[in-house]
């Protein structure tokens, strides 16, 4: 599908972690020829960086000296016909899923001085439009006035597969609990946070994607897609 720059929309896709929010927004993104923007990425970039360099996070001093340390990047593979998370110059797209960085990126990510230092980032990649940015506050904060808000969800016992099955490939050992316990505290973290918590904007779109395929969805979102953008043309067409 092709759209005249004028058209070009900012589409958010917020929601409860593994509710398929990254597989719709790239998705979307190759659909419509929009750059998709991975905001968790960048928060396991962060959380990654902090690790490695032993860093206190409760320590607000250490945690924006760190951040003036960090320079955050989205590098496009051809080969994999998608866009990579680099860290500092180095490609971080597989070790910022792993399940040590999973298990602090909810708790780093509610940091203010963190959401602040991504955020001012997510909006400067989106000055240009066309674009498909996933998360949990980027309806709500970051793109507050996107034309196109959804909002994800899916049943608790299916997110819960879906994960452990991701990560299984990754890591044979993990435990179908362990997969369990960290989406748990994760939502909790998420949702009660006090700097930017996870809820979905007033004007969003619920998807709940528990009982359809990936297929199924995008069909859905794109029909979402272009009413606006045909609204949109109608009001250009008018001035």
């Amino acid at each position: 599908m092709s759209t005249s720059k004028s058209n070009k929309i900012i589409i958010t896709i917020d929601g409860w972690s593994s509710c398929g929010k990254s597989t719709l927004a790239r998705q979307l993104a190759r659909k419509l020829g929009y750059v998709y923007i991975d905001s968790g990425a960048m928060y396991r970039a962060i959380t990654l960086y902090f690790l490695r360099n032993h860093i206190d996070w409760t320590n607000k001093k250490l945690v924006e000296k760190a951040l003036n340390d960090i320079e955050l990047e989205f590098i496009f593979n051809e080969k994999l016909d998608q866009s990579e998370m680099f860290l500092n110059g180095e490609n971080v797209e597989y070790v910022i899923r792993d399940m040590v960085v999973a298990e602090k990126v909810s708790e780093i990510a509610a940091i203010k001085e963190v959401r602040d230092f991504a955020v001012a980032q997510q909006r400067k990649m989106g000055k240009a439009r066309g674009i498909v940015m996933d998360g949990r506050d980027i309806g709500t904060v970051v793109f507050p006035k996107a034309e196109l808000k959804i909002f994800m969800t899916a049943d608790n016992a299916i997110r819960v597969e879906r994960r452990f099955k991701e990560l299984f490939e990754k890591n044979p050992n993990i435990t179908l609990e362990e997969v369990q316990n960290n989406l748990e505290m994760r939502d909790y973290i998420d949702s009660n946070r006090e700097v930017s918590p996870l809820r979905k904007a007033k004007d969003a779109l619920v998807l709940d994607n528990s009982n359809i395929t990936p297929e199924e969805q995008l069909k859905k979102a794109m029909n979402w897609v272009k009413e606006i953008e045909s609204g949109k043309s109608k009001v250009e067409s008018r001035k």
